[in-house]
């Protein structure tokens, strides 16, 4: 079997014999770094009563905004300010600033918390509008989340993902998890916890559902999971391997890699099962699929051309067209949610760098500095890719603008980290 079926999202399996410990994560910490030509500079104001919350619910908010890459924010020492507040926005202009958010934080009498907010355009001397959310201490990060989502939509035209989530897979004192956890990396639940590894998973268009890839049976079998209630369903068990999930966009099929008739293959299977239609006749092997956002093409890794390159065929079958050109080893393959855009990992003198193609010009940017890039995940706005990586020795996810220029470490405790996928917008 060719080795190339053992990197990217497949590189969970040649840990197996590294003997790597792990704690299982729950936390991550946010580390943003770079400089951005055009950020909106924004005041984010302590809430005023945060101090007594468990979550400090200002500095979730600016860290979400600073690691959009859109806006970067200002300290003002000193400033105390609510969303009842008439603020000095021309003082604050004068700092440099082109927008205030301030709100306050306070525990209601049935034990649930009180958040208000209220946005304001420093520029123009206009009042923003506001919300106000009474949650549970556990949905404190999550009601950050929506108000860095009002505020990007606000200041930037675009739709935040602050409050969407991503799952990824750790490994880690011989058990693999599966968690699901905010876009920040925060906040992390376990879907499933298995001796056996745990590879591949792919978030549904409705954000309820993962499929992903289990080895419990001591092969590699695709599983549906029900994110909310921890249900699962067996999709694919044939003969062989079956593997690399891929949801179409409409939710009622996947493409799977099945070597049920000897190489690996593509297929097109139900996502309530079935038997799968196989999608070409080819003697290559062809993996790691990903329909492209209108559903009509799918593209995949083959090794046809005598190395792994990227290739792009329709959904109803017939002649693959290869994409990728730099390189000798190109794999992982991602789409914006545009179809404008291609992410993938390619091999540059034995490092595994991420890439990123505009499909309409064929021109290739190498965005990071990292040398173990795989795995990576556009956010669903398009704005932002989130990948797996080794920084500082250390296995880490990270997030990245689609220039590069603007990174986020979302750093855990150490171990192995692998395979994030950007879930949806909420519906």
């Amino acid at each position: 079997m060719n080795t190339f079926l053992f990197t990217g999202r497949r590189r969970a399996l040649a840990l197996l014999g590294s003997g790597l410990a792990a704690p299982a994560l729950a936390q991550f910490r946010v580390e943003v770094s770079g400089v951005g030509l055009t950020q909106l500079p924004i005041v984010i104001a302590p809430f005023r009563g945060e101090e007594g919350a468990p979550q400090k619910i200002s500095s979730i908010i600016r860290a979400d905004l600073e690691r959009s890459g859109q806006l970067r924010g200002i300290d003002v020492p000193g400033l105390l300010v609510d969303e009842s507040s008439r603020p000095d926005l021309v003082a604050l202009r004068q700092r440099g600033a082109d927008a205030l958010a301030a709100g306050s934080v306070m525990r209601l009498a049935d034990g649930r918390w009180d958040i208000r907010f209220r946005l304001w355009d420093v520029v123009k001397g206009q009042d923003l509008s506001g919300q106000s959310y009474a949650v549970t201490a556990g949905d404190l990060r999550l009601a950050a989340h929506r108000i860095a989502d009002y505020i990007y939509e606000k200041l930037t035209g675009e739709r935040g993902v602050f409050s969407t989530r991503i799952a990824y897979v750790t490994r880690g004192a011989s058990r693999f998890n599966l968690w699901v956890a905010d876009a920040d990396g925060e906040n992390s639940q376990s879907a499933l916890a298995s001796p056996e590894p745990i590879i591949s998973p792919a978030w549904a268009a409705n954000g309820a559902q993962l499929a992903y890839v289990s080895f419990e049976s001591r092969k590699p079998v695709v599983y549906v999971h029900e994110v909310a209630s921890g249900r699962r369903r067996l999709l694919a068990n044939f003969r062989g391997s079956n593997s690399a999930p891929a949801w179409a966009p409409d939710g009622r099929s996947l493409a799977v890699t099945l070597s049920r008739e000897g190489g690996s293959q593509l297929y097109i299977i139900s996502a309530e099962g079935g038997e799968p239609r196989r999608l070409m006749e080819s003697p290559a092997i062809d993996t790691e699929p990903v329909f492209s956002p209108d559903g009509r093409s799918i593209y995949f890794v083959s090794d046809r051309g005598g190395a792994p390159q990227v290739y792009r065929v329709s959904t109803s079958g017939g002649a693959p067209e290869r994409v990728t050109f730099n390189g000798s080893y190109n794999i992982s393959p991602a789409l914006s949610p545009d179809g404008k855009t291609l992410a993938y990992t390619s091999r540059v003198a034995g490092a595994f760098k991420l890439q990123v193609m505009d499909l309409a010009s064929g021109n290739v940017a190498s965005i990071t500095d990292t040398t173990a890039d795989e795995s990576p995940s556009f956010s669903p706005n398009g704005k932002l890719i989130v990948y797996a990586t080794r920084q500082g020795g250390q296995e880490a996810l990270m997030t990245t603008t689609l220039d590069g220029r603007i990174k986020a470490r979302l750093a855990g405790q150490g171990g192995d980290i692998r395979e994030p996928d950007w879930g949806p917008f909420a519906r």
